[in-house]
């Protein structure tokens, strides 16, 4: 990871999440008019999420749900277009990814940034192995890799393959390339992106992150993550 291009992104970040926030306002009055309209509930949903060093935060996003409540299912976590429990502002919303516009308030607070792994929630910190502890290295973010490289029709080590990828990676062209993909995909579809990884390209990973980080660090990050729960 690239330390230096980490501080200059946090900061570059925090300032287009302010300009973002102003500029987007219209939308979010529009959606929020929109939610409240078609069945009174609350506009804004927030979840707890996991992380930079296990640090849990709310995250938040426009409720696209008719109830909040239903029991978390981690090996059925990705919501298909046509599920019930989805109003029609809902469905509309996250199609064209706008229900993520309210964690532009998750990056002005610091909780995250624009491009990095997205975050998790708790119920996932007891399946990491060691490895794949450097993804709390760094704030999460609002889009990612395994985001452009097939999301949902990835499986979950498949997601956390390119989130290590891209702590071990981060520069500025992989984040140009990420931007590009995450304004193409909601147009084309994410499955049209899917990219599964290969046996090489886990051992190839693998033996970087042994080469880079120390098993103090590792332990050290295992012990921040048990230490958030």
């Amino acid at each position: 990871m690239h330390k230096a291009y980490i501080r200059l992104k946090y900061g570059v970040d925090f300032i287009f999440a302010l300009v973002a926030l102003v500029v987007s306002s219209p939308i979010f009055l529009a959606v929020a008019i929109a939610i409240k309209a078609e069945d009174g509930g609350e506009v804004i949903f927030k979840q707890l999420r996991t992380g930079k060093q296990g640090k849990k935060f709310f995250c938040y996003k426009f409720r696209s749900m008719k109830s909040t409540r239903v029991a978390y299912d981690k090996e059925k976590r990705v919501i298909s277009d046509n599920n019930p429990n989805l109003t029609k502002v809902g469905r509309f919303i996250r199609k064209f990814k706008i229900d993520e516009l309210p964690q532009l308030l998750n990056i002005i607070k610091g909780d995250m940034c624009f491009i990095a792994p997205r975050p998790l929630m708790p119920v996932f910190d007891s399946d990491y192995k060691d490895w794949e502890l450097i993804k709390f290295e760094m704030r999460p973010g609002l889009t990612g890799l395994g985001q452009v490289n097939g999301n949902g029709h990835l499986s979950i080590e498949d997601r956390k393959y390119y989130d290590a990828y891209y702590v071990m990676h981060a520069s500025l062209w992989l984040d140009l390339k990420i931007i590009f993909k995450t304004v193409a995909l909601i147009f084309v579809g994410e499955k049209k992106f899917l990219r599964p990884v290969s046996d090489a390209q886990y051992a190839k990973l693998k033996r970087e992150i042994k080469i880079t980080y120390s098993s103090n660090d590792i332990i050290c990050a295992e012990l921040k993550l048990q230490a958030s729960k």
